[in-house]
């Protein structure tokens, strides 16, 4: 009997193990041969190797590293709150660069004091890495007598914003897919030492659920530390009271990092101070502000917070707030959007999630409530239509008896005047008539008096001239 064991070592983490067994048995010869093949794909087991030697996919960062740089990177920081608070100083002191002047104000500087959204992009360098800032300003936010609904606006932006992307994510062309989804929001309160208003309260548990919200105590200057402490510790209380979700730090392996995190956690709300102010303090220039009683330095963590934000929103959690933002906010609504596509609405609080209709029996389902709706709407159209015509044909009747009423009316009138004017002309034609009587009568009775006139006034001529001879005769008989 002859054994022989033979092991070999295959690429792909493949184990290859062979036994073969050699016998004789009379005038037999038998061979058996055992392959064992304890493949991950069969068995489904992982096996960690050690490399030898340098293979090179320990560079992958490395390439992931200069592929990101090439690309840059985009951050969307919107800034909420009352007017007056100082959000375009932070903002400035932040990033260490006038994305608001003088040239260029705050939007509450420029806008009418009504709740919009204006949004600021500035293309910010550092290291050869290249940071598209997107500035998200609400001017008017909380500034009229009725705030009713004055968080619409916001809450409508993030959405837009949202259904960008998600429609950007459904075209064939995807390279060029721009990310301006909110990823941090700076809720500044007021430093009125009293607790959250209402409005902040509603404010931020109408946002918690669609955006990172990280509250901010504006203007800490103007309060003593002792009562920026109780304030913070009133802000909480009511934030935990009302079930607020503020912006939830991660938790890792890594101690120090745990630290850093519990000790952010400890300072919130962070109370910050915003100026671009250069002082000289024992001989040091700082950024603050100055006071009668003393200078207020930004970036001291014994007045403010401003260090411990910047660092977290820029240095330390920037990428993390990105995450949370298209992981957990955009996937919710995501699965909103296809929710109302792809589940039937009515039942789906009932099944919890599980598809009820398949998209094309939705899709068909539409189709038939659209049919049946057109129908609907037809059939209303055509009783509006009757209905229309019903009263236009009795117009036109209406019409047509009161033009047949008028044209009666004036044939009535035409017959009258004709009657009075026939009158009137047989009154003419008599009056005429009984004129032309009476002018032949004149001219005859004048014809006769000229006959009768003419041989008296001759024998009146003659007596005359007698008459004169006579007298002549008498004066000459008288001279005599």
């Amino acid at each position: 009997m002859l054994n022989v064991s033979l092991s070999l070592s295959l690429s792909l983490s493949l184990s290859l193990s062979l036994s073969l067994s050699i016998g004789s048995t009379g005038s037999w010869t038998f061979i058996t041969v055992f392959l064992l093949v304890p493949l991950p794909s069969i068995c489904g087991i992982m096996q960690q190797k050690n490399l030898e030697g340098y293979v090179g996919f320990a560079n992958l960062p490395n390439q992931v590293y200069r592929k990101s740089v090439k690309r840059g990177f985009e951050f969307t920081l919107m800034v909420v709150g009352e007017s007056g608070l100082g959000k375009s100083t932070l903002i400035n002191s932040l990033f260490l660069t006038d994305l608001y002047s003088s040239e260029y104000p705050g939007p509450s500087h420029r806008i009418k004091k009504t709740v919009q959204v204006e949004q600021s992009k500035v293309l910010v360098k550092e290291g050869g890495v290249q940071l598209l800032l997107t500035i998200v300003d609400t001017p008017g936010f909380g500034d009229a007598v009725d705030n009713s609904n004055c968080w619409q606006p916001v809450i409508d932006h993030i959405d837009s914003k949202f259904e960008d992307y998600l429609n950007s994510e459904s075209r064939v062309n995807r390279r060029q897919m721009p990310d301006n989804r909110v990823h941090c929001c700076l809720y500044f309160i007021a430093p009125s030492g009293h607790g959250l208003k209402p409005l902040d309260i509603e404010f931020m548990k109408r946002l918690h659920e669609k955006v990172n919200i990280i509250p901010l105590i504006a203007k800490a200057d103007t309060m003593t530390p002792e009562e920026c402490q109780q304030f913070k510790k009133q802000i909480m209380r009511e934030i935990q009271e009302h079930k607020i979700k503020i912006y939830e730090f991660p938790e890792t392996d890594d101690e120090e990092e745990n630290k850093l995190v519990k000790k952010i956690k400890d300072r919130l709300p962070l109370a910050v101070v915003g100026s671009n102010t250069i002082i000289e303090v024992n001989g040091k220039r700082v950024r603050g502000r100055q006071y009668p009683w003393g200078v207020a330095e930004v970036e001291n963590g014994d007045h403010c917070d401003f260090t411990i934000l910047r660092n977290m929103l820029i240095r330390t959690h920037m990428q993390d707030l990105k995450d949370v933002t298209n992981n957990v906010h955009y996937e919710n609504y995501r699965s909103r959007k296809l929710a109302a596509v792809t589940y039937n609405g009515a039942d789906n609080n009932k099944s919890k999630g599980q598809l009820t209709k398949s998209p094309l029996a939705q899709m068909e389902e539409e189709r038939r409530e659209h049919m049946a709706k057109m129908k609907k709407m037809e059939m209303e159209m055509e009783q509006v239509f009757e209905m229309k015509v019903k009263e236009k044909l009795q117009k036109l009747k209406d019409s047509e008896a009161e033009l047949q009423r008028r044209h009666e009316q004036m044939k009535k009138n035409l017959e009258a005047q004709h009657k009075e004017l026939e009158e009137k002309r047989r009154q003419f034609e008599e009056e005429k008539v009984s004129w032309e009587a009476q002018q032949h009568l004149l001219e005859q009775q004048k014809l006769d008096a000229s006959r009768y006139t003419l041989p008296n006034q001759k024998k009146g001529k003659n007596i005359d001239s007698f008459n004169k001879a006579v007298l002549n005769v008498l004066c000459m008989s008288l001279q005599h």
